[in-house]
């Protein structure tokens, strides 16, 4: 995928690009597979904000992904399709049976590329398998937790993660974070990194453009009064926060971990914080 640039006609045009479409084969989603999607505006169920900075935006229909195809299900891509819900682009696919399903697209999907999920799959990109069933040293993505739940990890555009050794009844995988865990070898993934890979160098350009999107303005603390920022008060000048950089709500941040599930930590084999000190 390419980048689309902007002719400067405005100061918000300077320097903005966009997502080039031309590997999205249809505008238009499958009805059978989409919901409409309530906008909360980052509240909660007792209407309180708990995801600040949101509202807005351009309405959004969901669609329904399948992360967890059953063993045994052979399809053939039909449309490349833009998704408003996530970084990466969906691929829509008929299966045997003639159902429709949407999943994650690749670098390598193509309109009428066959893709296989099970054991028996044969080892090419797109497939999907058991741990226990790919190579090591495999680039895969979508891969699942708890065997049998569907795949919740290296699902953003562009991401992938490699499959690094394979120890009794688990696989070591390095994360894109660097991080390297444990995964057990019943779990699936897919082979192959996810597609949109320019994702992360597009330019947004304008307010406007954020706005449409949902995402409201943020302010710094710094520029608040006392009484509404840690970081805040003072006389006007632009100062440094004058000690740890906190939340608004006083919490430690920036470098400060925040990691609660200690239950998995068994399972990290070398934190992502490791792999940054070894560059």
């Amino acid at each position: 995928m390419a980048i689309k640039q902007y002719n400067p006609t405005t100061p918000a045009r300077r320097g903005m690009t966009s997502q080039d479409l031309s590997d999205v084969t249809t505008r238009k989603p499958l009805k059978s597979l989409t919901k409409s999607k309530k906008q909360n505006a980052g509240r909660n169920n007792a209407g309180r904000i708990t995801v600040r900075h949101r509202g807005g935006g351009v309405k959004r229909h969901y669609r329904l992904m399948n992360h967890n195809l059953p063993a045994g299900t052979v399809a053939t891509i039909e449309h490349i399709e833009y998704d408003p819900n996530r970084s990466a682009r969906i691929a829509r696919i008929k299966d045997q049976h003639g159902l429709y399903h949407y999943i994650l697209a690749d670098t390598s999907m193509q309109v009428g590329k066959k893709v296989q999920s099970g054991a028996d799959a044969p080892i090419e990109t797109s497939n999907r398998m058991p741990l226990a069933n790919i190579p090591v040293g495999s680039q895969i993505y979508a891969i699942e937790i708890h065997p049998g739940k569907g795949a919740q990890m290296v699902r953003s555009a562009g991401t992938k993660a490699q499959l690094m050794a394979k120890e009794g009844d688990y696989a070591q995988v390095r994360m894109p974070s660097g991080e390297v865990r444990k995964f057990r070898l019943e779990a699936t993934a897919a082979l192959g990194v996810v597609g949109n890979v320019q994702h992360q160098n597009i330019k947004v350009g304008s307010a406007g453009r954020k706005r449409r999107k949902g995402i409201r303005p943020t302010v710094r603390g710094v520029v608040m009064n006392a009484a509404d920022h840690p970081h805040g008060g003072g006389d006007g000048g632009a100062h440094g926060t004058g000690k740890a950089p906190r939340t608004p709500w006083g919490q430690l941040t920036l470098g400060y971990r925040t990691r609660r599930r200690k239950n998995t930590s068994k399972l990290i084999v070398r934190t992502r914080h490791d792999a940054k000190r070894k560059r």
